[in-house]
C-alpha cells in the first residue's frame, strides 16, 4: 500500500527539504525520492486514490523511456557519461521493481500526464545523486529536467511509457486467457458424452453435449488469443522524439531513431517511430482499438458466467445441469442457500471494463489540436482494464471452472422429455408427423418418445440408436428410414 503523502503543514512537522520550481518554494519530505512538481501534484489531484506506482508495467515503462532516451542522448554527445551511468543506474532499479512507492501522483490528474514524467524525472535523478554520493535535492549534479528529461517533453515520453507498459502487460493478460480457455477444454473433454438439450431463446431447441457447450466456451476466449496480439502490435509505434508537439523542437534530429533503437533493446519488444509524428502526438486510436478489445473480452466473459449461472441454477426448481463448486454460504436468512458468487464477480468485472472503455472514448475524442489532455484517464483504464480481465480470468479458471461437475442424469431426462426432442427426429418421420406429435405430448405432458412409441412410428431398436448421444448431436451418422426405402 502506498502511503498517503502528508500536505505541506504536515511536512513542516517533519525532517523535511526545500525545492523550488516556476511557483516558488516548497516543502518536500526529507526521505522521499519526489520532488516539488510530484508533491504539488499530490496536494492538487487527490482524485481516484489510485497512484501511478499502482501499475508496475506502466512504471517500468517509463524507466525504459529515461534509460533509452539518456542512452540517445549520450550517444549524441548531449549527455556527459558519468550523469548517463547515474540515470541508468537509477532506471534499472526501477526495472527491477524497486522504489515504485515514491510513484504517489493521482493516476486522474490535469497536465496530460505532465505530473507523471516529472513524478519520474525527480524519482530517477534522486536515485541517480545517490548513486553519485550526493544528497537528494542536489540538482545542480544531476538535474530532473535539464538532464533526465532531455530531449524529451511529456507528450512524446508518457505515451510511448504507455504503449510499453502495455506491451510488457500483453503476455500476463494472454496467458490469464490461454489457462481459462484450456480449463474450459478439459470440461469439454470431460463432458463429451453428456447428452444434453441446447436452447434457443431459453426455449428448447435441439440436443447436443454439455461437452459441445463447454468447447464452445473454450473456442470463443482463444479466439482472442490472436486478436489481443494484433492489437498490441498497434502499440509498438510511438512518437518518441517528437517532444511538444511533434516537431521536435530541443531534440537532436539524430535523437529519435536513436532512442527509439535503444528502447526496443531495453524492452525486449520491436517499437518503431511513427511516420508522421504529429499525427502521433495527438492520436488516441491504437488505445480506442485496445480498449475496445478488452470490452469485447469483457463481453464475452460476461456471456459464459451467465450461461454458468443459468445451467447451475436451482438446485430443484432449475436447470441444474451443472454443479458449481461452492465458494461460501449463500445467505444470512436461507440456510442451505449456496450461490454463484465467481460468475457473479465475474459480470460485475465486465460491467466495469465497459464503463472503463466509455471513458476511454470519450477521453480520445476530446483531444484538441496538437494533444490529447485526457491520456492520465485513457492510461488508468487500460492498465486498469488489464488488471481486472487478469484477475477475473484467474479466479473464475481457480475457483469455478476446474470444480464443476455435470449431472448427467439431469441433462439426459430433460432431453428425452423435452418437446425439442422432436426435431432430432424430423428427417425420420416428416416434418407433419414431427408437428402432430410434438401438439400431441404438449397437450398431454407426455414425452414425445412416449407418444412415438404408441403410435409406433418408428420401432424400438431405430429409436435406441438415434438416441445414442453420439447419433443425437450427428444426425448424419444415421440414415432416415425413409431415404432408404427411397
Amino acid at each position: 500500500m502506498i502511503p498517503e503523502v502528508p500536505r505541506q503543514e504536515a511536512v513542516a512537522d517533519q525532517p523535511h527539504r526545500e525545492e523550488k520550481d516556476l511557483l516558488g518554494k516548497l516543502l518536500v519530505p526529507a526521505d522521499v525520492y519526489y520532488g516539488v512538481q510530484t508533491q504539488r501534484a499530490v496536494e492538487n489531484f487527490r482524485l481516484s486514490g489510485v497512484p501511478i506506482g499502482h501499475f508496475a508495467k506502466l512504471i517500468i515503462g517509463l524507466a525504459m523511456v529515461k534509460k533509452a532516451a539518456a542512452a540517445a542522448n549520450r550517444d549524441i554527445g548531449e549527455l556527459a557519461p558519468h550523469k548517463y551511468e547515474a540515470i541508468a543506474h537509477a532506471c534499472d532499479r526501477l526495472i527491477d521493481g524497486e522504489f515504485h512507492d515514491q510513484f504517489v501522483v493521482d493516476m486522474i490528474q490535469g497536465g496530460a500526464g505532465t505530473s507523471t514524467n516529472m513524478n519520474a524525472n525527480e524519482v530517477i535523478a534522486n536515485i541517480g545523486l545517490e548513486f553519485m554520493g550526493c544528497e537528494k535535492g542536489q540538482y545542480a549534479h544531476l538535474h530532473p529536467n535539464n538532464d533526465v528529461n532531455m530531449s524529451q517533453s511529456t507528450n512524446d515520453v508518457y505515451p510511448t511509457a504507455i504503449r510499453v507498459g502495455l506491451q510488457l502487460s500483453h503476455a500476463d493478460l494472454v496467458d490469464s486467457l490461454g489457462q481459462l480457455s484450456d480449463a474450459f477444454a478439459d470440461k469439454r473433454d470431460e463432458f463429451t458424452d453428456v447428452i444434453k438439450m441446447g436452447r434457443t431463446q431459453l426455449q428448447d431447441a435441439v440436443p447436443m453435449t454439455l461437452g459441445q457447450e463447454f468447447g464452445a466456451f473454450s473456442t470463443t476466449l482463444g479466439e482472442d488469443i490472436e486478436r489481443i496480439a494484433g492489437l498490441f502490435d498497434q502499440l509498438r509505434e510511438v512518437n518518441l522524439g517528437g517532444t511538444a508537439i511533434g516537431t521536435g523542437i530541443n531534440a537532436d534530429p539524430r535523437y529519435a531513431k536513436l532512442a527509439v533503437q535503444h528502447l526496443s533493446e531495453i524492452c525486449g519488444h520491436h517499437m518503431h517511430l511513427a511516420p508522421d509524428l504529429i499525427e502521433a502526438t495527438s492520436d488516441m486510436g491504437a488505445f480506442v482499438l485496445f480498449s475496445g478489445m478488452t470490452k469485447r473480452l469483457a463481453i464475452k466473459l460476461s456471456k459464459i458466467c451467465n450461461d454458468l449461472r443459468l445451467l447451475s441454477s436451482g438446485p430443484r426448481t432449475g436447470l441444474n445441469e451443472i454443479n458449481l463448486p461452492p465458494q461460501q454460504p449463500g445467505s444470512s436468512i436461507m440456510p442451505g442457500k449456496v450461490n454463484p458468487v465467481i460468475p457473479e464477480a465475474v459480470n460485475q468485472v465486465a460491467y466495469e471494463v465497459i464503463g472503463n472503455d466509455l471513458s476511454v472514448t470519450m477521453a480520445a475524442e476530446n483531444g484538441q489540436l496538437q494533444l490529447n489532455v485526457m491520456e492520465p484517464l485513457i492510461a488508468y483504464k487500460c492498465f486498469e482494464n488489464m488488471r481486472l480481465l487478469r484477475r477475473a480470468m484467474d479466479m473464475l479458471g481457480e475457483r469455478c471452472v476446474t470444480g464443476i461437475t455435470a449431472n448427467a442424469d439431469r441433462c439426459r431426462g430433460l432431453v428425452l422429455h423435452s418437446i425439442g426432442l422432436i426435431t432430432a427426429l424430423n428427417r425420420y418421420i416428416g416434418y407433419e408427423d414431427a408437428t402432430r406429435i410434438a401438439q400431441r405430448a404438449q397437450e398431454t405432458g407426455q414425452g414425445v418418445l412416449e407418444v412415438l412409441r404408441e403410435e409406433q412410428l418408428l420401432d424400438d431398436a431405430v429409436l435406441d440408436e438415434l438416441l445414442k448421444p453420439e447419433n443425437m448431436v450427428n444426425p448424419s451418422s444415421v440414415r432416415s428410414p425413409q431415404s432408404a426405402k427411397n
